[in-house]
């Protein structure tokens, strides 16, 4: 048979509309789910609009999920411990989402994306839905588009959904504005970081959980542990009617993983009385308002004819030091501005 007699049919793309979207999505279609995310995360100009068709179609139906932040530096074993809280949480009859963030490169701007190759298991539950997602440089140790993500996620009936972030410090501060409960993940003999540590991490943080305390590891673990607590008990209160707490926990020997998600159900349980959840839901809101606003903005600014006609002479100029970059940032946004 020769290479012109061989016909190949390409099956036709197919592009769902806004209501076949939102209602696979209602409906507990994984697909439509992902399909869904994908679009969110697209920069593409033409997907915004259905994008956020879609978004306030979710937004409307009301959800009561638990929103989890999962942080801690790189090496803690987030995604072990996320497999094993994720597995229990199964066994307890509630369905779960997660929003593995993993870091992008900088210079190819690439991610591996390995966070469900980590969670097998948990993979291959029906009642759980993992979604990778690539940070793309964003600084706060999630994505662009992660609350969005749990927007849609909430939509689709899931109980609990996790966020595990990037694991990169500081920034990691930005998830407190997505999540209601975050849980800071540390490894025995870390607490002679706790100086370098940025505060900000330490104050953000609903509990603590030691990571890897089986073995030989169990006396190192307890100094930890104590350490930790003085840490928190040295910092502001974040909730008043919350005490944060420290846990000795293994994923691998399930140690300490019944008592940490105890106490995340104790503070929903506290949270909810004296609607302080409620409250915190708007903020949410309201922080995700003026996040997409700076998005708005930005893509209008770049994107206006008379940015984009001065925005290389003047990168030129700032280059060869005939113009400085405050003055530069000025003389673009002059043109912004501009009226004719």
């Amino acid at each position: 048979m020769s290479i012109n007699q061989i016909h190949i049919r390409l099956k036709p793309y197919y592009d769902p509309d806004v209501d076949t979207v939102v209602n696979g999505i209602m409906n507990g279609d994984r697909h439509m789910l992902s399909r869904a995310i994908t679009l969110i995360e697209s920069q593409k100009p033409e997907h915004e609009k259905k994008a956020h068709e879609i978004l306030d179609r979710c937004l409307a139906k009301k959800t009561s999920s638990l929103r989890i932040g999962i942080t801690g530096s790189p090496g803690s074993g987030k995604s072990t411990f996320i497999e094993a809280l994720g597995e229990l949480i199964i066994s307890q009859g509630l369905t779960l989402a997660v929003l593995a963030i993993d870091p992008s490169s900088h210079q190819s701007k690439g991610s591996i994306l390995g966070d469900k190759a980590r969670m097998e298991k948990l993979s291959s539950r029906k009642e759980a839905y993992i979604r990778p997602t690539a940070s793309s440089g964003y600084l706060g140790g999630t994505s662009p588009k992660t609350h969005e993500a749990i927007v849609l996620c909430e939509a689709a009936g899931y109980d609990v959904i996790m966020v595990e972030t990037v694991g990169v410090g500081q920034s990691e501060v930005l998830v407190d504005t997505m999540v209601d409960f975050i849980l800071l993940l540390m490894l025995p003999g870390s607490g002679d970081e706790l100086q370098g540590i940025k505060r900000g991490i330490m104050e953000i943080a609903d509990a603590v959980a030691i990571t890897k305390t089986d073995g030989d590891q169990s006396g190192i673990a307890a100094i930890s542990r104590a350490e930790f607590e003085a840490a928190l008990r040295m910092l502001p209160v974040k909730h008043p009617v919350w005490q944060r707490e420290v846990f000795l926990t293994s994923a691998l020997t399930g140690k300490g993983i019944e008592e940490v998600w105890q106490n995340i159900s104790d503070f929903f349980t506290a949270m909810r009385k004296g609607n302080i959840l409620d409250t915190r839901r708007r903020e949410q809101l309201k922080s995700l308002l003026y996040t997409v606003l700076e998005e708005m903005l930005k893509k209008e600014f770049f994107s206006h004819p008379d940015v984009v006609a001065s925005k290389e002479r003047i990168e030129q100029e700032v280059l060869s030091t005939e113009l400085s970059p405050f003055s530069g940032a000025k003389s673009l946004i002059d043109s912004f501005i501009r009226r004719r």
